[in-house]
């Protein structure tokens, strides 16, 4: 066992000192803990699509099962973005899920003696990026749940590599306007990436979106990272992409896995890109879940932070000063519901909650009504 420690304090250490991510809990682990039936269970946890796969992107992956012998190549979905975004196919990195990119960017930016800002309640993969890199985490206190980007501004040093900004942020479902990041990006140091992270776009009022593509040609400094396991059903096929200058693209691709999108998943990324139909229809599932779980939650007078992502983040009132989240959370398993409990996000008291189908979200209600109860 000694020759094992050994072993692991080659490590450098602000790689041992990394906390693992934690996803969210497996419906086949669920099942397995408490003897419940897989296809009773409802998973709400993971912000994934409801409704799956579209069909074009189904179709396309069982078009390419003939040709998983050969590696992967990417041009085609290059191509696809680059058309449909206005960009050169040098401004696009694929990446495997939009996290990939992040951690491109960390790769390509920061090492030790530099330091990244991200915001309090931000996304989890931001803090994995900068320490595995031996970099410092600038961690700026979040405004009423979000991104306040005036502080993040001041609490650029001299050693910032990289900023990292999630819009809609990831797991409080809070957005900043298009005026509010262009401010930003207009003031902020030019030799300072700022990643703005938009796994979520999609799910936006397309009057809300930002032009943060269109941007790059403004601020070459800018990373846009965006990714096809939100509303386009893929998840499970782990697939993303980032808009760059250039010659920042060029960087990324260096230290990027030469073939990081496997077949399937760029097959199935060029189809659902001309999915429309799926996208809307996804989209104004979502909407309608919403509501359904606000007036949810609002019959239970819950209190919740406004959303503009494909989940809502409720708060469990305390009992006294004890928090009940992860009770409520653990209840709720056994119920065989499955959300996400935020204390590893400093919010111990606030649970998020995927948008499901409806009888998901009638379910998940049913279940938390009960859970508060006991």
């Amino acid at each position: 066992m000694s020759d094992i420690k050994d072993l692991c304090e080659l490590s450098p250490a602000y790689v041992r000192a990394i906390a693992p991510y934690q996803p969210g809990k497996p419906i086949t682990e669920l099942a397995r803990e408490f003897g419940l039936d897989e296809r009773a269970i409802v998973k709400l946890a993971s912000n994934e699509n409801p409704r799956g796969i579209s069909p074009k992107a189904l179709a396309a992956v069982k078009a390419a099962l003939p040709e998983l012998a050969r590696y992967p190549d990417g041009f085609e979905l290059t191509q696809a973005l680059s058309q449909r975004l206005g960009v050169a196919m040098q401004q696009i990195v694929l990446g495997n899920g939009s996290n990939d990119v992040l951690e491109l960017a960390g790769m390509a930016f920061l090492a030790p003696g530099c330091s990244a800002v991200y915001s309090q309640h931000a996304f989890a993969v931001y803090p994995l990026a900068t320490q595995a890199r031996g970099a410092r985490s600038i961690v700026v206190p979040a405004k009423n749940f979000g991104h306040d980007l005036e502080a993040m501004l001041a609490a650029i040093q001299p050693d910032t590599h990289v900023v990292f900004i999630a819009n809609p942020n990831n797991p409080t479902g809070t957005m900043l306007t298009a005026a509010e990041l262009e401010s930003f990006l207009s003031r902020a140091p030019k030799n300072v990436i700022v990643v703005v992270d938009e796994a979520y776009n999609e799910y936006l009022d397309p009057a809300l979106r930002c032009p943060s593509v269109k941007w790059v040609g403004r601020f070459p400094n800018l990373i846009v990272t965006r990714t096809f396991s939100k509303v386009y059903g893929l998840a499970g096929l782990r697939v993303g992409y980032g808009v760059c200058h250039a010659q920042v693209a060029d960087l990324l691709n260096r230290v990027r896995q030469p073939f990081n999108v496997n077949n399937l998943a760029i097959a199935a990324a060029v189809a659902a890109l001309t999915d429309e139909d799926f996208v809307r229809e996804s989209y104004e599932l979502n909407v309608a879940g919403m509501a359904q779980l606000l007036a949810g939650c609002k019959r239970l007078g819950l209190a919740w932070i406004p959303s503009y992502g494909n989940f809502v983040t409720v708060e469990i009132p305390r009992a006294g000063t004890q928090s009940q989240a992860g009770a409520v959370f653990q209840k709720l398993l056994k119920l065989g519901v499955i959300v996400r409990p935020l204390a590893g996000y400093a919010m111990p008291d606030h649970l998020r909650v995927t948008t499901g189908l409806p009888q998901e979200n009638a379910r998940f209600l049913e279940a938390l009504e009960a859970a508060l109860k006991v």
